[in-house]
């Protein structure tokens, strides 16, 4: 499955650099395929190995406010692998053919 996700700090201003950034770092730190963008960080895995990186990722948001949002989408396909790149690839074959 691939999961998208935005975790935002919500009463600590507009600079949510930082917090956003710890975020990041626990998905990194996971060892699991991942790609992050400015609105979302998506990773790739099965259920019981996204989901509790994206609960690790929500409590060290939590470590710089008391309130925050989670927005999570989920492309949750059997059989699928490198979903991150291949799904990217196929629109980019598909441009490029005019």
């Amino acid at each position: 499955m691939i999961a998208a996700f935005s975790v935002t700090p919500l009463g600590i201003g507009e600079d949510v650099g930082e917090a956003v950034a710890a975020a990041v770092r626990v998905v990194r730190a996971s060892g699991l395929p991942n790609r992050t963008d400015a609105m979302f960080t998506s990773v790739e895995g099965e259920w019981d190995e996204v989901m509790p990186v994206i609960r690790a990722a929500i409590e060290a948001v939590k470590e710089h406010s008391n309130r925050v949002s989670t927005v999570i989408k989920i492309d949750d396909r059997a059989g699928v692998t490198d979903g991150l790149t291949a799904k990217v690839a196929t629109v980019e074959r598909y441009l490029a053919e005019g």
